[in-house]
């Protein structure tokens, strides 16, 4: 056998057990054994350099270490800032100019990725690799982050107020065996066999296969889920329209959810309580949302009180993440290949909370731009409300006279 495989099975068998520090110490034991060429032949097999293999023949001649410790006190390379003392401020610099550096920095608009980081502090004259900028920006306490969508504009100073008084008027209302139901109209979908965000589980290799691009078209036909959800009794109905978001199509959704939900759970209501965004087709300046309302009050036999939530603040209606938020998960990564794929995937949405949602398809057209003259708009028996009228309102039935 040859000193060369000799040393390649010796090794194989010594090393994977021992440290660092072992490691070159028989490295270099044998390298002196082996005589003229013997450390080049170590340092081949083991893949050591040569002044490793040097250095660890000094230490052979030195006195040992204990045996926890793998180098000598204060050996190996120091860390990049005690050679730089001016790189993390140079790098607070390139992460927040604004504050702590130049506005005008080379990366005030830019990505800041560490790659990016790491050729700029180069470029000024600190060497540094994309991996440690990222170990010295967890070292300062940065980290990875989206933007969090915390700012709602401009708000009204009654803003807080409002959402109390919706609060006091759901209560009211419940409290009475009279429902309460928030409605609001989820984004629109494209009806075809594009790509969905999400998910699911399919055999391995065989994807769904969907169209390369979805760029919008007007002539692609395109899904539109009115929903209502009632709070009290957590079911959900959505209207799926074929046309435009309109205020007639927006009633045409509590009607349809009052004659197959709504009626048979509240058959002695005498009130309906509507809670509802300030803008939409619901909102609280649409003449034709309103005069709408009251001819379906007419028809029910109802009479319909609206709370508005403060523009601005659509997010905390309870339908958006009590409802619609469940449904975007149950047909996530499924493409949307016809309307009747949309009514039945809303319809197979349930909760472990006991969510139950029904759906149906409204194939009427409804037309925009629809104007209420003030004639029109005169046969409404709107009632405001003493605080924010324009928020909270009652629309009165009117009995028809045979």
């Amino acid at each position: 056998m040859s000193n060369t495989e000799e040393l390649e099975r010796k090794y194989a068998v010594l090393f994977p057990h021992l440290n660092e520090r072992q490691q070159h110490l028989i490295a270099a034991f044998d390298g002196q054994r082996l005589g003229r060429g013997g450390i080049a032949l170590v340092s081949r097999v083991t893949g050591f350099s040569r002044p490793t293999i040097y250095r660890a023949i000094e230490s052979l001649s030195q006195h040992p270490l204990p045996v926890e410790r793998v180098r000598h006190s204060g050996a190996g390379r120091k860390p990049l800032v005690q050679h730089d003392p001016l790189l993390v401020q140079s790098l607070e610099a390139l992460i927040d100019p604004d504050t702590r550096g130049d506005p005008m920095s080379p990366l005030r608009w830019t990505c800041k990725s560490t790659r990016q980081l790491a050729s700029q502090l180069t470029a000024q004259g600190h060497p540094i690799s994309h991996m440690t900028v990222a170990q010295l920006l967890h070292d300062l306490h940065y980290s990875l982050q989206g933007n969090a969508k915390t700012k709602e504009g401009k708000q009204n100073p009654d803003r807080d107020a409002q959402f109390r008084y919706i609060q006091c008027q759901s209560k009211s209302f419940l409290s009475r065996g009279w429902p309460v139901i928030s409605v609001d109209t989820k984004k629109k979908e494209l009806i075809g066999n594009y790509g969905k965000f999400g998910q699911e589980w399919q055999p391995e290799g065989q994807p769904v296969e969907v169209n390369v691009h979805d760029f919008p078209d007007p002539d692609i036909p395109k899904a539109v889920p009115r929903g209502v959800y009632d709070q009290q009794c957590n079911v959900g109905w959505v209207t799926v329209g074929c046309s435009h978001d309109t205020a007639s199509f927006a009633v045409e959704s509590i009607r349809r959810w009052w004659r197959e939900m709504g009626h048979p759970l509240y058959p002695k209501a005498g009130g309906l309580l509507i809670c509802a965004d300030s803008g939409g087709s619901n909102g609280y300046r649409l003449r034709l949302w309103k005069l709408e309302l009251q001819r379906w009050a007419n028809e029910a036999g109802l009479d319909m009180t609206v709370c508005h939530y403060p523009p601005g603040t659509s997010k905390w209606n309870k339908i958006e993440h009590r409802l619609f938020s469940e449904i975007t998960k149950n047909w996530r990564g499924r493409p949307l290949e016809s309307y009747q794929v949309v009514v039945n995937l809303i319809g197979a949405t349930t909760t472990e909370t006991g969510l139950r949602v029904r759906a149906d398809l409204d194939s009427e057209f409804y037309p925009t731009k629809v104007k209420v003259t003030d004639r029109e708009l005169a046969t409404v028996d709107l009632h405001p409300h003493h605080f924010h009228g324009e928020w909270n309102y009652t629309i009165k039935h009117k009995t028809t006279k045979v």
